[in-house]
């Protein structure tokens, strides 16, 4: 039997979710995510982050909460590469989308890369199973590491070039032996991701999708949420694919673009252009909360 929830939730975790200075996600989030989920909302996790990051961070404080028999949560991660279900009993079977990942031999290299040149200002992500990873340590200064990743940054795509394999940084453009641009070098705030192409949170949208459909769920509509441009992809692929979509940006100092769905900041809320991050997603999933049980 198909049902059809008011919306469903598409969430980006770095930043909205989880604090992107402590990588945790507060207790109050956790139990607004429980009684939104267990009030019929469906949630889906859209993130770069791996499946371990979001069983420990998210998953394991769901159920240490009381996850409540009946509700089946989704998790896309490493940008659509791979994606876990769970529920009240654990976590299911992680999927790989192989043909998505980055080589083996590349990888190494940039471990060895960290570990003899950056390992005072980055750690090299050992939890990924298609991308690659780079994240600042929590004793430095973001300002510190932004300045060391982009010699990092550099480093990546000169490897990539020694291989013949074309990648993109930005604007930046280093066509591969084909001609051809089979990855990114994606710089965030905290870290940074190589990854294929193909790969990005329009392909975990579609995914999302898929997974809700698989459940019997086709919701009404959608809230996306999250803290950068690249996170505006999954609302463009809902949008794109006639779905009603709803887009909150917790940090929206980079501009809000010109879109053709609602954009929402903390300033819908009412709130100053100083809350950002899990403190503007707290308020969101806090309305969204209210809003859902002031109606019942």
């Amino acid at each position: 039997m198909e049902t059809r929830p008011p919306y469903a939730l598409l969430l980006d975790v770095d930043g909205p979710i989880a604090s992107p200075v402590s990588r945790t996600v507060r207790p109050e989030i956790i139990g607004l995510l429980l009684e939104l989920g267990s009030s019929g909302i469906p949630i889906v996790f859209n993130t770069g982050r791996s499946d371990t990051f979001i069983a420990r961070q998210v998953m394991d404080p769901m159920l240490a909460a009381g996850m409540p028999d009946g509700l089946r949560v989704h998790a896309i991660c490493e940008k659509g590469a791979t994606w876990f279900s769970y529920t009240s009993a654990g976590a299911g079977p992680v999927h790989v989308d192989h043909e998505l990942a980055v080589p083996g031999e590349f990888a190494d290299e940039m471990r060895d890369l960290v570990s003899t040149g950056y390992s005072d200002y980055m750690f090299f992500d050992e939890t990924k199973r298609a991308m690659v990873s780079v994240e600042q340590r929590l004793e430095i200064t973001n300002g510190t590491y932004r300045e060391v990743q982009e010699r990092f940054d550099a480093d990546a795509m000169s490897a990539m070039s020694r291989r013949g394999l074309g990648a993109v940084r930005l604007d930046h453009h280093v066509p591969g032996d084909d001609d051809s641009l089979d990855f990114r070098i994606d710089p965030t705030i905290i870290s940074t991701d190589i990854e294929s192409v193909r790969l990005g949170k329009d392909l975990g949208a579609s995914r999302a999708c898929e997974l809700l459909r698989r459940d019997g769920i086709v919701p009404q509509a959608w809230f996306t949420m999250g803290d950068s441009r690249t996170d505006y992809a999954m609302a463009d692929w809902l949008h794109h694919n006639d779905h009603e979509v709803r887009h909150v940006d917790v940090r929206p100092e980079d501009g809000v673009p010109d879109k053709p769905y609602e954009i929402l900041t903390a300033g819908y809320l009412g709130l100053g252009p100083e809350v950002i991050h899990d403190d503007a997603g707290l308020a969101f999933l806090r309305e969204w909360r209210d809003a859902l049980l002031g109606a019942r």
